[in-house]
């Protein structure tokens, strides 16, 4: 049976939410604050998230944070309607839906159905990711090959957006939506040197200087290969 973890410090909504998700099939586990929502997580690992950003102890943003330090997780975030920068503060970082309160029970469903179903299997810290991948977030760092690259913060955010994404080419434009929250798009450059450093990191720590895992995509961007045989910057 599939888990989803409702972290929602509303009791009424909170109710709601468990007898609707329970009732389509899913085993609902419920934290009504942002402490007892990430030991849930972290203990019952569940296939998604539905956060709501007003809870006490760690707000939604605190969880969101913590969460992708340690987890690809898939999460629905739950906002307030009208709050427009709460959905693209949420989008930024990290989050892979939002939903405006008050929400139909149809399309909740709906999509916490399309975000399990267009989502790989959940990866968390210290798992390995394919051909010798492991990132390490208590030290923003990354295993490759067996071999260990200390990363700067913006580093280790580029890679993890990557890893997220294998196969799929991200732009240098939501690279820097998403890493240095500059949606305009100026600085690309930035990126582009980012990228080198990181890519440098993880060949100089495997002996290689031909093999990382990281992959240039000419005119479009980059891409997370998981082969260590990406093409030059």
């Amino acid at each position: 049976m599939t888990r989803v973890l409702v972290v929602e410090d509303d009791q009424d909504l909170a109710l709601a939410l468990r007898t609707l998700l329970t009732r389509a099939g899913y085993e609902v586990l419920h934290a009504d604050n942002g402490r007892d929502g990430l030991r849930l997580l972290f203990a019952d690992r569940p296939a998604l998230m539905l956060l709501d950003i007003g809870l006490p102890q760690l707000n939604g943003w605190e969880v969101l944070e913590r969460t992708r330090d340690l987890s690809d997780l898939p999460v629905l975030l739950l906002t307030a309607r009208g709050a427009e920068t709460d959905r693209v503060r949420g989008l930024r970082a990290g989050a892979d839906d939002y939903l405006p309160k008050p929400f139909g029970n149809d399309e909740l469903l709906a999509r916490v159905e399309a975000l399990l179903r267009r989502t790989a299997p959940t990866r968390w810290a210290g798992d390995s990711f394919d051909n010798g991948l492991r990132l390490v977030p208590e030290r923003r760092s990354a295993v490759w090959q067996g071999h260990e690259a200390r990363l700067s913060d913006i580093e280790y955010r580029l890679l993890q957006i990557l890893v997220r994404n294998r196969g799929r080419v991200i732009t240098t434009d939501q690279l820097l939506d998403r890493v240095w929250d500059d949606p305009e798009g100026t600085g690309r450059e930035r990126v582009k040197f980012a990228v080198l450093r990181l890519r440098r990191k993880l060949r100089q720590a495997a002996g290689d200087e031909a093999a990382d895992p990281v992959e240039a995509v000419r005119g479009l961007g980059y891409r997370y290969s998981g082969d260590g045989d990406g093409e030059g910057p």
